[in-house]
C-alpha cells in the first residue's frame, strides 16, 4: 500500500517558519467547507461544523484506502477563514462579530461522487446537524504572507500584527480573509505548544 504525506508534499504551505514571515503562492485546492458566524468559544455551530468536516474527511480517507489504488494518507488539518463585515475593525480579541469558514483540504484523489457517497454514509450513521451545510469546492488564495504561531489562540495578536506589518512595510496591501491552519490536536497537546499557521493574502 502506498502512503502519501500531503503536508510534506505541500511543505511550503503547511510547514512555515516560526521565526520569520514568509511569502508563498497558494494554488487552487479542493476543500470541504462550512460557513458560520459568532464566537468560536461559545458557538455550538462551530463545534458542529468541526464534527462533520472530520467525519467526512475520515470517511473519504478510508474510501481511498480501500480503493483500487490502495493509497493511504493522513487527513489534512482543520483550517479557518475569519472575517467581519468591516475588516478594518477586525480584531482577534473581539470574536463576537466574527464570520467564519471552516474547511479541510482534500487531495485530488477525492471526487464529487465520493463526497456524495461519504455524505450518505455519515447521514445514515451519526447524521450530524451541520451535514446539510457542507459543500465541496475549489479555493485559491494566490500570494500570501504566513508564519507559524506557537502558543494559545489568545496570544495570537502580536503574531498577526507581525504578518500585517511585514505586508505593509514591504509596500503591499492586505486582501481577502484572515486565515488560520490548526496543526495541533488541542485535546492532547499542551496549550503552550499549540501550532497554528497565521496566513494573510496580499497583493
Amino acid at each position: 500500500m502506498k502512503k502519501v504525506d500531503y503536508k510534506q508534499e505541500f511543505k511550503l504551505l503547511y510547514r512555515p517558519s516560526a521565526q520569520r514571515v514568509e511569502v508563498v503562492e497558494v494554488p487552487s485546492m479542493n476543500f470541504l467547507m462550512i460557513n458560520g458566524e459568532g464566537d468560536p468559544n461559545t458557538s455550538s455551530s462551530f463545534q458542529d461544523a468541526i464534527e462533520v468536516l472530520f467525519s467526512l474527511s475520515y470517511a473519504l480517507k478510508f474510501m481511498v484506502k480501500k480503493g483500487e489504488d490502495g493509497i493511504d494518507y493522513g487527513v489534512l488539518p482543520l483550517e479557518g477563514l475569519w472575517w467581519s463585515e468591516d475588516m478594518s475593525s477586525f480584531s482577534v480579541e473581539n470574536k463576537g462579530g466574527w464570520k467564519w469558514t471552516l474547511m479541510i483540504m482534500q487531495p485530488d484523489l477525492v471526487t464529487g461522487e465520493m463526497i456524495q457517497e461519504s455524505m450518505e454514509k455519515v447521514r445514515l450513521g451519526k447524521n450530524p446537524v451541520a451535514l446539510p451545510l457542507l459543500r465541496f469546492a475549489p479555493f485559491e488564495e494566490g500570494k500570501v504572507a504566513q508564519i507559524l504561531h506557537i502558543g494559545p489562540f489568545s496570544e495570537e495578536g502580536p503574531t498577526v500584527q507581525k504578518v500585517h506589518s511585514f505586508i505593509t512595510e514591504g509596500g503591499s496591501t492586505r486582501r481577502g480573509k484572515h486565515h488560520e491552519i490548526y496543526l495541533s490536536d488541542i485535546r492532547r497537546a499542551a496549550t503552550e505548544k499549540w501550532k497554528t499557521i497565521i496566513r494573510q493574502p496580499m497583493s
